[in-house]
């Protein structure tokens, strides 16, 4: 008999997911982690960028209140207490993912590396466990370029600038997507000198009339944005370093954030001696999450590589998976994953968020598609809060159906959900149009982009004379 029925390796957010649900449901279960319980997400991702994210918004916020006719000072921003609000919001957490928590539900933590001696055995520690099935959720980690010079500078990644004890006086960042975005504008509304390198254009997967948007903002806070750019080199300075663009532009920074992706930990799982395959994007499963080499391993959250279509670094990606796997492991259901009407989020101010196909990605697909617009500044909620920023945009089949939305507005995040269940679900666009919502809000933007799909048909000629004719009916 195997030591455990199931071996969870990664306690982020798909391994914790996954192991509380066994444990629960009556598996003996170990799980091995080698790092912080809660993994990024909770300790160098998600949970600690929103903190910062919510400090500079609150700068934010005291230096637009004149608009409204409150006057205040510049707020002074007191970095050690940032990093204590930082830091709190990780302790707060911290006890839903601890260590004693699974211990309670009678898992077996394994504080170590681990890594495959056998198609059903793992090393962990100095303990080699066999089991009946083992799923891997060991995560991604940052991307870190070949720049000459980077191993002459310091530098850092999502997992060291929330340790910064002091404030960055000019930060480079290397990367204009979500993570470099973020980052960017935390630290110019916490008053940091910030500059973005970006060798395409920022936001490369979203829409670029929502990214456009979000580069008038950006702009106008200060942040410098230097798209089209590569970096050749880097090298030291006496404040830091110095980074070497492509056209020998110089440019003097204190520190300098690599943003540039994440890569899937393959590396030290010794994969070959457990018959798992894998490549560079991450571990190869079919639909349902299964390795396709062994039957005994499966693949959760940002490592595993379902049917080749590339891993989705986001953790309500991992509760994806670890619902499909639940279907599929534990009950025997058929399950599978589904990217269809995955959002995903920028969390800027405004936020930018994506669900389904942008237009650009339709008319690849083979599709003929309708894009809608609302401009966010002409809702009348945005008119009682002064927004000058903002816009919806979807995207329709002729037949229909919503392919995609994209929205660029404040808590644009919260409104994705409404258009992920509608592609989801595969509802008509009728559904959204005839959504009674409450007034004001700024979903109402949506719901008026989604009427114009109707709007001919409905001011026809010859809607307007069946109208004539029913109106003389007694």
């Amino acid at each position: 008999m195997p030591d455990f029925d199931l071996v969870v390796i990664g306690a982020g957010a798909a391994g914790l997911s996954v192991t509380a649900l066994s444990a629960a449901l009556g598996l003996k279960v170990a799980l091995v982690e080698r790092a912080e319980m809660g993994g990024d997400c909770l300790n160098w991702g998600c949970v600690p960028s929103k903190a910062l994210l919510a400090a500079a918004h609150a700068a934010a916020r005291v230096r637009q209140a004149g608009r409204f006719g409150v006057r205040v000072a510049e707020p002074e921003i007191d970095w050690l207490a940032v990093r204590a609000h930082v830091r709190g919001a990780i302790a707060r957490i911290a006890p839903t993912d601890s260590e004693a928590r699974f211990r309670g539900m009678g898992v077996e933590v394994i504080r170590a590396s681990a890594h495959f001696t056998a198609p059903d055995e793992v090393e962990a520690g100095a303990r080699r466990i066999t089991f009946r099935r083992c799923v891997i959720a060991a995560g991604s980690s940052a991307v870190v370029p070949a720049i000459p010079g980077l191993d002459s500078v310091p530098w850092l990644t999502n997992e060291t600038i929330f340790g910064l004890e002091d404030k960055p006086a000019h930060l480079l960042i290397l990367g204009g997507g979500p993570i470099g975005l973020e980052m960017a504008q935390a630290h110019a509304r916490l008053g940091c000198e910030v500059t973005v390198i970006e060798a395409g254009r920022i936001a490369g997967r979203d829409d670029p009339e929502l990214a456009d948007g979000l580069r008038r903002v950006l702009r106008r806070e200060g942040v410098t944005l230097l798209e089209g750019t590569k970096l050749a080199a880097v090298e030291r300075d006496p404040a830091g370093l110095e980074a070497v663009l492509g056209d020998g532009t110089r440019i003097a920074g204190s520190h300098l954030l690599l943003a540039v992706g994440r890569t899937p930990r393959l590396a030290g799982l010794d994969l070959a001696a457990a018959n798992v395959a894998a490549t560079p994007r991450g571990i190869a499963t079919d639909a349902g999450l299964r390795s396709v080499s062994n039957r005994r391993v499966w693949a959760v959250g940002d490592i595993a590589d379902p049917e080749g279509i590339g891993p989705r670094a986001f953790t309500h990606v991992a509760s994806q998976h670890a619902g499909v796997l639940a279907r599929r492991m534990l009950f025997r259901l058929p399950a599978k994953v589904d990217y269809a009407a995955l959002p995903r989020v920028t969390y800027t101010d405004p936020e930018l968020a994506q669900v389904g196909m942008t237009e650009e990605e339709a008319r690849e697909a083979g599709h003929d598609p309708l894009p809608y617009r609302f401009p966010l500044p002409e809702s009348d909620r945005a008119v009682a809060e002064g927004l000058e920023d903002g816009l919806v945009k979807l995207v329709v089949s002729r037949k229909g159906r919503l392919l995609g939305a994209g929205v660029l507005g404040p808590h644009a995040g919260e409104m994705a959900g409404i258009f992920g269940l509608m592609i989801g679900r595969k509802l008509p666009l009728s559904a959204l149009a005839g959504l009674v919502l409450p007034y004001p809000t700024l979903a109402e933007a949506a719901k008026r982009a989604a009427g114009d799909h109707y709007a001919p048909k409905l001011l026809s000629t010859f809607s307007k004379r069946l109208v004539g004719l029913l109106w003389r009916l007694p």
